[in-house]
Parts: structure tokens; sequence; C-alpha cells
């Protein structure tokens, strides 16, 4: 397991991150997502502390604070060394009814940091993550709350979720202008066959030096490889809740090419996928979430498989984005003062 900077932070996390969705679910999108009781989070908790994962991601919106519950007593019930781990929670979603339920408001965030921390029988966030844009309140109100709980010790470091590149833009801009506790992460889709960050979004967390964690590796259980293209499907996720969202002749693609490249170097299809992502200049960490332990160790496998120049170059021909303006007019007019800076480093 290796560790990377999150960030410009000082704060080092392991490549891949233990994601806590399927912890707790009972009726609708969440039990179809995850229905793990205690004892069986307590497992994939312990095999993802023995391979080295010192990431765990959660959420207060997941099965309605039930997998923070859970993961706060997991973590007591293996005795697990608290300065040695990095726990990332979010906020945003509705946790309760009316107006100010939900949202990136001042009181909504201060209320339910409070209700993370007795969730998690922790005394401190270590990631505070924003779960997704607020239309309806001032970012600097948002920014200006995150940055009262740093100042007062309830949580330690700042991240964004399923921001726009302008507004993680906006974010650091406002964060640096007014001297707040400055964004560290954001916490996005991609995969292998879901590239659309690759557009706006990647180039700009290059530039900024922002951290990127990835949810969903495998859209959703589409690239398990256990999906035909002749309509046959296994069991999992993808069959009642097809979500997230793709392109799935491309998927499909992106499947029948990483079957060989698993068979030819005796590693799973899901494992390739996860092992493209970790070969990504700009992702940190990778999320894995499982119902099972023999899933989790699966994807824990990813980080011992290495693709060449060969395997990377097959999957870009299948899965690549088309060009789109103003990318080929970016590439046109900036080709020779690459090739520059390029040499350069050289």
């Amino acid at each position: 397991m290796r560790y990377n900077r999150l960030g410009q932070s000082g704060l080092y996390v392991s490549e891949l991150c233990l994601g806590t969705m399927t912890f707790g679910g009972s009726d609708g999108m969440w039990g179809q997502i995850g229905q793990l009781r205690q004892e069986a989070a307590d497992d994939l908790l312990r095999t993802a502390l023995d391979a080295g994962i010192n990431f765990i991601d959660t959420a207060n919106i997941y099965a309605s604070g039930r997998s923070e519950e859970i993961l706060g007593q997991s973590l007591r019930n293996l005795g697990a060394t608290r300065e040695e781990l990095v726990i990332a929670t979010k906020v945003h979603g509705e946790m309760s009814g009316g107006p100010n339920g939900r949202g990136g408001s001042r009181s909504h965030i201060l209320d339910q940091a409070k209700a993370s921390l007795r969730r998690l029988q922790l005394d401190h966030i270590d990631l505070y993550q924003i779960h997704g844009f607020d239309p309806a309140v001032p970012m600097e109100e948002t920014l200006e709350a995150l940055d009262t709980l740093v100042r007062h010790g309830h949580v330690r470091y700042l991240g964004l979720s399923n921001y726009a590149a302008w507004q993680v833009m906006k974010a650091v801009g406002l964060t640096e202008l007014r001297r707040l506790a400055p964004i560290v992460s954001l916490q996005a889709y991609y995969s292998v066959a879901g590239r659309d960050l690759e557009r706006e979004i990647v180039p700009m967390l290059l530039s900024e030096n922002v951290g990127l964690m990835v949810w969903s590796p495998l859209a959703g259980g589409f690239l398990s490889g256990k999906f035909g293209r002749d309509g046959t499907t296994a069991e999992g996720r993808r069959v009642s809740f097809d979500f997230p969202p793709l392109d799935k002749d491309r998927a499909y693609d992106a499947v029948d090419v990483m079957r060989k490249i698993a068979s030819e170097k005796g590693a799973t299809v899901p494992q390739v996928a996860i092992a493209w992502l970790l070969h990504q200049k700009v992702v940190t960490s990778v999320i894995v979430g499982a119902r099972r332990v023999e899933q989790l160790t699966d994807n824990i496998g990813a980080v011992d498989v290495t693709l060449s120049d060969d395997d990377l170059a097959a999957l870009d021909r299948v899965t690549g984005l088309p060009a789109e303006y103003p990318g080929w007019m970016l590439v046109r007019q900036t080709a020779a003062r690459v090739e520059l800076v390029e040499a350069q480093r050289r």
C-alpha cells in the first residue's frame, strides 16, 4: 500500500480508501446499495486496516446516519489507533424536513458536524467535505462555516464533493482571498468507462494541486465484468440501482480490453479497472466499498497490478473522450509550448 499527500496539505492517505456506503442500509436506495450490520462492517474494516488502508470515508446521509454510527462502533470494537487513521465524512444531504434540513448553510453545517462527531464517537473529523454544491447559499457562508470548524478543532482538513470545475476554483479563490482554511481535496466520480472529469476538472486539480478522491471506480459494479452485452447480468447493485449513468457500449468495450489484460496478468477485471485509476497522475486515493470481505480483498489486490504503456494505450483507444471545443483548440495552439516544457523537465 502506498501513501499519497492529500493536495497541498501535510496529510498522507493510503492510495485506497475504504468506503462505507454499504453500511447500515434498510429500505429504499440505501438498502439496495448495502445492508451491512455491525459484525460484517467490523470484518471489512479489519481487512482494510490489515492491508494498510488508513483512509476511511463516510457521509451523514448514508443510511440516514447509520453508516457513521456503525463505523464509529467498528473503530472501537477493533481498538483502532486513532492517530493512525484519516476519517472523512460529508455534509449536504437532507437530514430533516424543512428548508434548513439540508445544504451548505452555516446552521446546517455546524449542526451536522456535531451530529457526525457524536455518531462516529470521535472528538474530531480529519477531512470534512461538502457533499454537493448548494445554489441557495452563498459560497462564502459555506466556506466560513467550515473555517469555524477548523479553528475550533472539530475538523482538521476540508474538501468538496461533486463540484464542477468553476465551483472548485471559486472555492479555492475565496479561501485564499478571505484567508480561510484551504480546500485540499475533491471527491468525484471517475472510472475508465466514465472519464468526463478529464475535460475540465482534471486539468484544474493538477493546476491548483487539489487532491482527488475517486468514488465508484467500478461504475456502480458495471466494470466488475459480470455484465454481458447479451443482457445477462449477475447479482449486484446495478441490477436494482442503475447508477452512475454511463455509456454502456463504451463500458462493454472497456471490459473486453480489461478481460484480456487481466488474463495476461493473472488479475481480475475489477483489479485492472482500479489499477487504471491508480496510474492516473491526478488520483490521490480510490474509494473501494464492498458487501463482502472477498470483494474488498479482490479490490485491494489492485495495488499490485502494474499496467504497461501498451495496456494504457489499449484502454485509451476504447474509452478516450472525443475531442470537444475548446480542448481541440488548446491542443492545436499549445502543442509546441507543451513540448518545450516537457523537454526542460527531461
